[in-house]
């Protein structure tokens, strides 16, 4: 059996787990609440078209969401109640459009005409309250994008509760968003090194932390021993949790560790695995430096998973793991 310890630092400056939205649950009941909130010309909506929402630049690399007024189209899409400011100022809602109907956001005073955007894009360049507004929003938008027929049944389903449920009419039965949890893991040995891997489907030059979902009836620790054993074939001991975030692509539940090695010989799952090796800071780091090692961006948790481990910031650039 493998258990979790925590450790005296947890991951600074993990992109989506900085939200200070008040979702206010309490108020999801009412069933007059997104009307009222509809009419309020206050009311900050959040309009996403296909998983973006406009936003504007700002000086020194900051992001803003392009919130607008409520518009009459709005009482004919997916709305939901996201939550008020946490100084008890304005109320939040999303509103969901096709292609072709969006009404655009504002724009900074002086700005330029927003541009859309998507989570993955922009979040690690938000403010806490966007970086919860709109990673909030992508997952809620996403399950009900998935979830639109009764899994018992299969009849469609409404949404309720002020957009955080749906309700099947024919049986009755409330369905709820699903988080998926998921362990994602530094893997160190004795001497240091860290383990990095290239999944099937990566680009050439992209590699990161192991990582994979918790199986039924699996505490985290387990999970995280066995990922790692299936993938790399990798024995590991001394599991730390470090830190956690959301990730609503679609809708999974980041939990971060790191693992000592007691074995460094890789055998690869094949169906899963290119390549994976074992990288010294300074290695690392040139590799980096040169472009022949491509590492995920400051968004995800396995960017910080990463720094943790080398120990300060890395200079890399925003791009895809994907080919």
């Amino acid at each position: 059996m493998v258990n979790v310890a925590r450790a005296a630092a947890s991951l600074p400056s993990l992109a989506l787990s900085r939200g200070s939205l008040d979702r206010h649950g309490e108020l999801r009941g009412d069933p007059g609440l997104l009307a009222s909130l509809l009419d309020d010309p206050t009311t900050r909506v959040l309009e996403l078209v296909d998983g973006r929402t406009a936003v504007t630049e700002e000086d020194g690399g900051r992001v803003r969401l392009g919130y607008r007024s409520p518009v009459p189209e709005d009482r004919d899409r997916f709305t939901a109640y996201l939550g008020h400011a946490p100084t008890g100022g304005a109320a939040y809602v999303l509103s969901v459009a096709h292609d072709g109907s969006a009404t655009g956001g504002t724009s900074a005073p002086g700005g330029d005409a927003p541009q859309r955007q998507g989570l993955r894009g922009v979040g690690a360049r938000l403010d806490d309250l966007d970086a919860g507004v709109l990673t909030t929003a992508t997952g809620l938008a996403n399950w009900h994008g998935r979830h639109g027929f009764c899994p018992l049944c299969g009849s469609p389903t409404t949404p309720a509760q002020s957009g955080w449920i749906r309700v099947c009419p024919a049986d009755g039965s409330e369905h709820y968003p699903r988080t998926d949890p998921a362990v994602i893991m530094s893997v160190v040995d004795e001497n240091d090194r860290l383990l990095l891997a290239r999944g099937v489907g990566f680009a050439a030059q992209g590699m990161s932390v192991l990582a994979g979902f918790v199986e039924p009836g699996e505490s985290l620790s387990a999970a995280v021993a066995r990922e790692v054993h299936e993938e790399v074939g990798v024995r590991v001991t001394d599991v730390t949790y470090l830190g956690d975030q959301p990730w609503p692509f679609p809708s999974s539940l980041m939990i971060g560790f790191t693992a000592r090695a007691v074995s460094t010989e890789l055998v690869l799952q094949q169906d899963e695995i290119e390549e994976a090796r074992w990288f010294e800071r300074e290695e690392l780091a040139r590799a980096v430096a040169d472009g022949s090692l491509r590492i995920s961006g400051r968004i995800s948790i396995a960017r910080r998973l990463i720094e943790h481990w080398y120990g300060e910031e890395l200079d890399a650039p925003e791009a895809s793991l994907r080919a």
